[in-house]
């Protein structure tokens, strides 16, 4: 199976070579992931200007662009053929709920599902800095065929875990809906000598809204959560709703 790997965290993101040397031994592994940190920067894509693919090895190359532009160019051409699936991953850190509206990561496998091409967004949590990718890649690797079956048209998975003590693991794997976060986000204003005035963005305390199918108390329990999510919105039944009258 010929498998593009992105990111958002950046082509030397230990993340993603675990992914690369996981599954390089079993499938045709190719790489596109952005020259630098690209986190936060959701659904982005480049349109008006041109961007550098640098070719680092054999079938790696890190991209000027954002985690969309990744795979838009590696589904259109840029590796000379179309892939059978993307992996987006494995991000350092989760992805839970509400954050896949951010996530640069999601955002990649998003695309990927808006071409009909299986989308999967990998993201590990860590409380002790650990940070033991390994398990979770190798969770998707020995799950891969399952994985792409739930990756139905319009639909990417978005896969979150902790990450685990080399004598650990997994509970089990649960199916979950995202659950809803708020940020507490605040803007610092600082007046400078010439008065101009410059902002800061300053993220605060996260609060998750708790809930037992959640993706958020799955990973918390020591669960993988694997969360189906719609790639485009899916309008009401237009039956439903009340006539308005227009007044000319």
């Amino acid at each position: 199976m010929r498998i593009l790997l992105v990111n958002d965290d950046g082509i030397n993101e230990k993340g993603l070579q675990v992914l690369v040397d996981v599954f390089e031994e079993h499938h045709e592994v190719w790489v596109i992931a952005p020259d630098k940190n690209r986190s936060g920067v959701s659904h982005g894509i480049t349109m008006h200007s041109p961007h550098h693919l640098h070719q680092i090895a054999k079938k790696k190359f890190s991209y000027t662009g954002l985690p969309v532009d990744c795979t838009v160019a590696g589904c259109n051409g840029a590796l000379g053929f179309t892939p059978d699936i993307v992996l987006s991953g494995i991000n350092k850190g989760a992805n839970i709920g509400t954050d896949i509206v951010y996530s640069g990561t999601a955002a990649a496998a998003r695309q990927a599902s808006l071409y009909n091409i299986p989308g999967i967004a990998v993201s590990l949590e860590s409380k002790s800095n650990r940070w033991n990718y390994k398990p979770l890649a190798e969770f998707v690797l020995d799950n891969l065929q399952l994985l792409i079956s739930l990756c139905e048209k319009n639909m990417f998975l978005n896969i979150n875990a902790i990450d685990l003590d080399v004598d650990q693991n997994y509970k089990g794997v649960k199916y979950t809906i995202p659950s809803e976060r708020e940020y507490g986000d605040k803007l610092v204003l600082y007046t400078a000598p010439n008065e101009d005035t410059y902002t800061f963005f300053k993220g605060g305390n996260v609060k998750t809204k708790p809930g037992k199918t959640t993706d958020f108390s799955a990973v918390e329990d020591g669960y993988i959560s694997i969360s189906r999510v719609l790639a485009q919105p899916v309008a009401n039944n237009v039956d439903t709703v009340p006539v308005f009258t227009l007044r000319g």
